[in-house]
């Protein structure tokens, strides 16, 4: 029951991190860049994601614009796409496969498949979050070199926005999810591995006695 209740909680966990690295695939707050100037009320708000850039004004309004051209954007964005739709599509995946193999459920069959089972979907939720490590970090190191640099002007510099720290809480979420039904599967196999060695001093030891008493038997 024990390792049912982990695993119950790293479904849960795993549920947070897929929702939360698909919303941070799609916001467009991956970088924020607000230049209030000399009236508060025509602040403007520009904001960057990895498929649109958006402005947002003080008075309510926005407008959004999609990155159509996949060439002419850095190295950084383009991976950043690549690997975050990489660990969407892996924490759907691992979510479909620990459902089978959680002990709380009755699909699978039985106790060793299930356990083949739930380790292959703790395999996915940690792929899934180093895939969702990876671009997280990449971006804000950028954003913090560029932020650093004298020679680019104070209007053109951002700061990580909501979706890089959503991304990163996401990925943390799916590696530990991922880790706890590694490890839950470990515990079940090492038990029958143990006990056949302590078994098999027992032979011997009848014998030894078996040989005493027809020994006596000689006397």
């Amino acid at each position: 029951m024990a390792s049912g209740g982990l695993q119950f909680f790293a479904f849960i966990l795993a549920l947070f991190g897929v929702f939360g690295v698909i919303t941070a695939t799609l916001l467009p707050t991956w970088k924020v860049n607000a230049d209030v100037g000399s009236n508060i009320i025509t602040a403007v708000t520009q904001t960057q994601g990895l498929w649109m850039d958006c402005t947002w004004y003080s008075t309510g309004m926005f407008s959004c614009t999609l990155k159509y051209s996949i060439l002419s954007l850095p190295v950084y964005i383009q991976a950043a796409r690549t690997t975050m739709v990489l660990s969407s599509i892996l924490s759907v995946l691992g979510i479909c496969i620990s459902t089978i193999g959680m002990k709380c459920t009755k699909l699978g069959g039985d106790k060793d498949t299930k356990n083949h089972t739930s380790f292959a979907g703790g395999i996915c939720f940690i792929l899934a979050g180093i895939f969702g490590l990876v671009p997280t970090s990449w971006y804000t190191r950028e954003i913090i070199l560029n932020f650093m640099d004298p020679t680019i002007p104070e209007s053109s510099k951002n700061e990580p926005g909501g979706a890089v720290y959503l991304g990163f809480i996401s990925a943390g979420l799916l590696f530990i999810a991922g880790a706890i039904f590694c490890t839950s599967c470990f515990k079940k196999q090492q038990g029958p591995w143990i006990y056949p060695t302590k078994q098999q001093h027992l032979p011997c030891t009848q014998q030894e006695n078996n040989a005493g008493y027809n020994l006596k038997d000689y006397v």
